[in-house]
């Protein structure tokens, strides 16, 4: 790999696949763009440019950045073997973009299937790869995918001490392990800092469902498919769908994303919702980063399986109950309690934390500044090869 000298302008080239990613890197987006030394470049992919999974087009350009170039790599379907055949046809297609936007700096972020192709596009072509939220556990599929992409990588900008004591266990080099915390955590500072009031999400945002009076306060729930149990997804949904309407509180329901198991996600909300007709639930495909902090901030409870519950609701302090195994084994503030796929032992849980009400908060995963520290560090860091052998 090439070295470079400081005063160097260096091609940072994010590759974003899904909607929760932008959100993920926002702040880091901002401030390479910023960064007098840095010149920024956004790719889009996956299930960031399906308008059913919360197309996130739009909001980025809104947000003021120019997206490089768009990877239309999707195939749809309710199995494992379309999640394989849509990361390899992004292999493909980002190998020919790395070769046409000619980045320094390529950025995966998370665990996500797709993220592998940015791995093996990028490190394949000697190209300078940064992994964000490596060394992170769950204990399923996103592990393996997690810790691929930390082997594939040369930067590891990590979330928390626990995480960068797990990449250099893996072999990685200390210089190249930096933990600045996790830029979605900057975005929950701000909101946290902000004196801005709560929306109306429905007309702002639009959506299905019966609209609701959530002024007396509301739930959210965000529930995605788990692809080691996607034979199931429809059962598991249901169990939740049960819960929410017999507690009978005003909810917003976020779609699930597009891993295995969508489909019977997807079909079994559709199902319940034409037979029982919820009245207090309103579903919504996508929000704003910032504004959906906002709805968590001031919401009586998170529920289902979303990270976010893990990440981010810990640093707003709003109760959490995380749903089934997909966030298993991963690091949690005292904001979250955990229950299985029963709408009996789901409806005990959300009882326990509205009665509990709001946490303390818990900088767990970064301090709100990650963005301004993964960018100081790409614009000075050295980006020759080097490995440190440890086994």
């Amino acid at each position: 790999m090439k070295s470079y000298k400081k005063t160097e302008i260096r091609k940072v080239c994010c590759v974003i696949t899904a909607r929760p990613s932008y959100a993920r890197v926002k702040s880091a987006l901002v401030a390479i763009k910023e960064h007098p030394a840095l010149e920024l470049q956004i790719v889009l992919s996956g299930s960031a440019l399906v308008d059913r999974y919360g197309n996130v087009a739009k909001t980025i350009q809104k947000d003021g950045f120019e997206i490089s170039e768009r990877i239309f790599n999707v195939i749809e379907g309710d199995s494992q073997s379309a999640m394989s055949k849509s990361t390899g046809i992004a292999i493909m297609e980002l190998s020919t973009t790395f070769v046409n936007l000619k980045p320094d700096i390529v950025i995966t972020i998370a665990d996500r299937f797709e993220t592998l192709a940015t791995s093996i596009a990028a490190s394949y072509q000697n190209i300078s790869l940064a992994h964000l939220q490596g060394g992170e556990v769950t204990g399923n599929i996103d592990e393996k995918v997690r810790h691929a992409n930390t082997k594939l990588a040369d930067l590891h900008f990590v979330s928390s001490d626990d995480a960068a004591k797990r990449v250099l266990r893996m072999g990685e080099s200390k210089d190249k392990v930096f933990n600045t915390g996790c830029p979605s955590m900057d975005l929950v500072y701000d909101v946290l800092k902000s004196p801005k009031n709560m929306f109306d999400p429905i007309k702002k945002y639009g959506g299905v469902g019966n609209e609701i009076d959530f002024e007396d306060g509301y739930i959210v729930v965000m529930q995605h498919p788990v692809t080691d149990e996607f034979e199931d997804s429809k059962e598991n949904i249901l169990e939740t769908l049960k819960a929410i309407d017999d507690l009978n509180i005003p909810t917003f329901w976020f779609w699930p994303n597009i891993d295995a198991g969508s489909d019977g996600t997807s079909n079994g909300i559709r199902a319940y919702r034409e037979m029982n007709d919820p009245g207090n639930i309103f579903f919504f495909k996508n929000m704003d980063p910032e504004d959906f902090l906002l709805l968590l901030k001031n919401s009586k409870c998170l529920v289902g399986n979303s990270s976010v519950g893990i990440r981010e609701c810990g640093m707003l302090g709003v109760p959490v109950v995380n749903i089934g195994s997909r966030q298993n084994k991963r690091l949690r503030a005292s904001n979250v309690i955990d229950c299985n796929y029963s709408h009996k032992e789901i409806k005990d849980c959300i009882n326990f934390q509205l009665e509990n009400g709001h946490y303390l908060s818990e900088y767990i995963y970064g301090d709100g500044f990650s963005g301004k520290k993964i960018a100081e560090i790409l614009s000075t860091c050295d980006l020759t090869f080097s490995k440190s052998i440890t086994y």
